[in-house]
Parts: structure tokens; C-alpha cells; sequence
């Protein structure tokens, strides 16, 4: 069987952290205010789900709905005081009013956070030109991974485009693992295990009743079980 694919799991608190934890989650991204599709964590907040498990932490840096920055130097102010904390992977990805990469923001949110792994995420699937973006960012430091769905309309919809992203690895602009999330369901599972895609991401899949329901550890542990049974295609 080939390599066991990595399963990231949105957090909202301890709880859903633990929770996730036992399911059998290998990383987590960390956020609030999922009605505005999830923003920067506060510091304690981020400070108890560090204290509660031992997996890996990503930590959203996005401080209004939408992908554009609203306040640059406060964002900065906040990446540093959770890199202080602790922190050490992140996830960030900003566009401009017409739909380009926002490359001036995403570097000066990198100088803060220097060493540091992180996720370009779904302000991908939102920009102008995906070709675009993903030439723009390529060789960023720390740069190890795409969240995105192959549409803003989410994986239903994007699926030819992540298998035709997932044939084009490593690539000029293609180097980062692609993270699939975004509308994810199990049915997309073996499709995109067997394009060669090894990252998957979910949140609301592991809930029982939407955001305002606690996150399922059975649940969590049943996406686990689907993702080792798929191989990726040789």
C-alpha cells in the first residue's frame, strides 16, 4: 500500500482538538468564526488546544471574511504573539480587490513568521487565474502545501481540475502538496486517491449538526478508516 495520506481536521476549541485527536487526525487548523469561513484564533484560545493534544498545529492567519486583508500590521502583530506562544505552522493566503495574488501581504505576514511551515489556502480557488497564483507563490518559504477544492463552488464541482493539478506534481508552480477540502465528501475519496492526491481536510464532515454541533470523534475515526482503505495510484 502506498504512503498513508495525511488527514487535517478544522478546530475550533480544546474540544473539537482532543476530540479530532482521537479519531485518528494527523494535523489540525485552527480557527473561529466559522460563519466568516474561519478567522485568527485568539492566543488562549490557541494557547488550550496546544496544551490538550500533540499533533500537528496549523493556525489560520485571516482577520475578515473574504480574502482581503483588512489590517496588515495588526495580523502581523497577531502571527508573531501565536509564533511566540508556540506556533509554528500556519495557513494564509490573501487576494486583492481584482482577483490577484496579494504577493506584498503574504511576504510581509511571512517576515513575521520566519522558519515557519504553512498553507496557501482556498483564496486559490477565489483568485483570477489559478496559474496565476500558483506561479506567483511558488518557491515562498515554508510554502508545503495548497488547501483548495478546484472551485469556489467546492470539490463537486473542481474535481477534473485536482486531478489534472495532482498529474502535474512537481511541476514549475506544483511543488506543494496538493490539500483537498472544500465541500470534500466521502464519495471524492477514491477518485482523488487514485489521481495520486494524498491530502484531505474537512470540517463540517465531522460534525454531526454543522458548526454549532461538537466534532465526532466516530466520525473523524470513519474518514480515517476510508483514507488508509484507498491507495493512491501508483
Amino acid at each position: 500500500m502506498s504512503d498513508r495520506a495525511i488527514f487535517e481536521v478544522i478546530a475550533t476549541s480544546a474540544e473539537d482538538a482532543v476530540a479530532a485527536a482521537a479519531g485518528g487526525a494527523d494535523r489540525l487548523e485552527l480557527c473561529t468564526e466559522m460563519a466568516a469561513d474561519g478567522l485568527t484564533p485568539d492566543l488562549a484560545g490557541f494557547a488550550r488546544i496546544r496544551a490538550a493534544v500533540h499533533v500537528p498545529l496549523r493556525v489560520m492567519l485571516r482577520d475578515g471574511n473574504g480574502f482581503l486583508v483588512r489590517d496588515l500590521e495588526a495580523l502581523c502583530a497577531k502571527a508573531q504573539a501565536l509564533r511566540a506562544e508556540g506556533a509554528d505552522e500556519f495557513v494564509l493566503g490573501f487576494l486583492t480587490p481584482e482577483g490577484e495574488v496579494d504577493l506584498a501581504a503574504v511576504r510581509t505576514v511571512l517576515e513575521a513568521i520566519p522558519g515557519c511551515s504553512w498553507t496557501f489556502h482556498r483564496a486559490l480557488d477565489n483568485a483570477a487565474s489559478r496559474e496565476g497564483v500558483r506561479a506567483a507563490i511558488d518557491g515562498l518559504p515554508g510554502l508545503d502545501t495548497v488547501l483548495t477544492a478546484g472551485s469556489a463552488a467546492g470539490v463537486a464541482s473542481g474535481m477534473d481540475v485536482l486531478t489534472h493539478e495532482a498529474a502535474r506534481s512537481g511541476a514549475p508552480g506544483y511543488h506543494p502538496r496538493i490539500l483537498v477540502g472544500g465541500g470534500l465528501k466521502t464519495e471524492h475519496v477514491p477518485r482523488l486517491r487514485a489521481a495520486g492526491i494524498d491530502g484531505f481536510h474537512v470540517g463540517t464532515m465531522v460534525r454531526t449538526a454543522g458548526w454549532d454541533s461538537p466534532l465526532d470523534t466516530g466520525l473523524v475515526q470513519h474518514w480515517r478508516r476510508l483514507l488508509d482503505t484507498e491507495s493512491v495510484a501508483a
